[in-house]
């Protein structure tokens, strides 16, 4: 029962930012530090940025706290909007927010749109039908994983705040330009003060949760380079020595590789490899003591590379050189 009322409590804020042409490097400096500032307030569990895609032209941010109140601290901070101040040379137009609250969240790979309806008080029961309309309909086609709608929150938003997951962009996209979708929006035309964007996990999945499959804030800038090496290192070897007797030119070879390795680091190396040898030390226990925790998580981390060494070593000098 904790369990499922610390589900319900947690808040996440959705924003999305129309970024100056030429500024995309300084606004995502500027943004990571805006992330370091909303870490050290209460409650925060996590942050993430999202580079605009096909289907979502804005730059996303999203933050996840364990509760409305310390959102809403975060938000109306003197420390936020400081940064907001000094930000603004990078922004082009007003940003867009949403506040949600409790809901279940994706344990797969989605990409998830987020749609904001601005409802009058005696369209509610119409809104509501509507929108039930909607997600019988979105159920239909492929890739759905299902819907929520949030009802406006007192004293953060005035919005009513509707998700809808696809399993990728793809069926998304069918979705999006599809003949009944037009047919419904056509029916809740009254609806349409609305306003949406995307959100796409990708790689925000490999450090988006601890071992009992909870959401957490990600681990250092430092210790997760270290990961990433420590599970590229033998993907990049592996894949390297697969791909050989092919006799690729370096160009084809690498492309082929790179894909291959972005594949194989999402769904295998980092979640069934590197998460579980690395996780005490990505993210150790509250009561563990920092020093020790790093001393042990270097020495499994020489562990691991000194094996990987030694293993390539001989199978490629030894056993088999390659071409």
């Amino acid at each position: 029962m904790e369990a499922e009322e610390h589900v319900r409590d947690t808040a996440t804020v959705i924003i999305g930012q129309r970024v100056r042409a030429g500024s995309e490097a300084a606004f995502k400096t500027w943004q990571e530090e805006i992330n370091v500032a909303a870490s050290q307030y209460a409650g925060f569990l996590g942050a993430q940025i999202a580079a605009p895609t096909a289907v979502q032209p804005d730059w996303v941010v999203v933050y996840r706290f364990d509760s409305v109140a310390n959102v809403q601290a975060w938000l109306n901070s003197a420390t936020r909007q400081g940064w907001l101040d000094r930000g603004q040379q990078y922004l082009d137009g007003p940003a867009t927010q949403q506040v949600i609250t409790g809901g279940s969240r994706p344990t797969d790979q989605l990409v998830t749109v987020v749609v904001t309806h601005r409802v009058r008080p005696d369209s509610i029961d119409a809104f509501i039908e509507w929108q039930d309309r909607m997600r019988l309909a979105e159920r239909k086609f492929e890739g759905f994983r299902g819907s929520e709608l949030f009802r406006p929150i007192e004293g953060v938003q005035d919005e009513w705040t509707a998700l809808y997951r696809y399993d990728n962009a793809a069926n998304l996209f069918t979705w999006l330009t599809s003949t009944k979708r037009q047919q419904l929006l056509a029916e809740g035309e009254k609806f349409h003060e609305f306003s949406s964007h995307t959100v796409d996990n990708s790689f925000g999945s490999w450090f988006a949760f601890d071992e009992k499959g909870n959401e957490a804030p990600p681990p250092s800038d430092v210790k997760t380079s270290i990961a990433v090496w420590v599970g590229l290192y033998p993907t990049v070897v592996l894949i390297a020595l697969a791909l050989a007797p092919l006799k690729m030119p370096l160009w084809l070879g690498l492309l082929v590789g790179n894909l291959l390795s972005s594949f194989a680091m999402t769904f295998v190396t980092m979640p069934r490899y590197v998460n579980r040898l690395l996780g005490r030390w990505l993210r150790p226990p509250p009561d563990a003591l920092e020093l020790r925790s790093n001393l042990r998580g270097i020495a499994v981390v020489a562990g691991a590379m000194a094996f990987w060494v030694v293993v390539f070593y001989l199978v490629t000098r030894q056993f088999w050189t390659l071409p």
